[in-house]
């Protein structure tokens, strides 16, 4: 049963988050770190979050450690910004899925496809 109040939840947590980044302080925490997706559990005390750096898995795994250490000012500020009965206990995961993306991005560059897909060798 899908439920529209914790999937708005969850973009306004993700939201909030990027911004709440841009303020840690931490030197672990890499500029280029980007948050990939949000998952808020059923009843709210839990919320999964997935990070990825541009800058490579060893990098996005550091940034964890600094945004765990950073936990405590993060949920704080959260839940200033945003109206909730309760603060969600964060858990910081690191994903490469950006790095995967890219990965592909470049593979399909290589190949030497057509322009105009209705083109075709005489």
């Amino acid at each position: 049963m899908p439920s529209f109040k914790n999937d708005r939840m969850s973009e306004d947590i993700h939201r909030e988050l990027t911004d709440i980044l841009r303020q840690v302080k931490d030197p672990r925490v890499s500029d280029m770190l980007s948050i990939v997706r949000v998952e808020l559990a059923g009843d709210g005390s839990h919320c999964k979050v997935f990070v990825s750096s541009l800058r490579g898995m060893d990098d996005t795994k550091e940034s964890v450690k600094g945004l765990r250490s950073a936990a405590g000012f993060i949920r704080r500020e959260l839940f200033a910004r945003l109206k909730m009965r309760k603060s969600p206990e964060l858990h910081f995961i690191a994903d490469d899925s950006i790095a995967r993306g890219a990965e592909v991005t470049r593979k399909l560059d290589a190949l030497d496809l057509p322009s105009d897909p209705t083109e075709e060798d005489a």
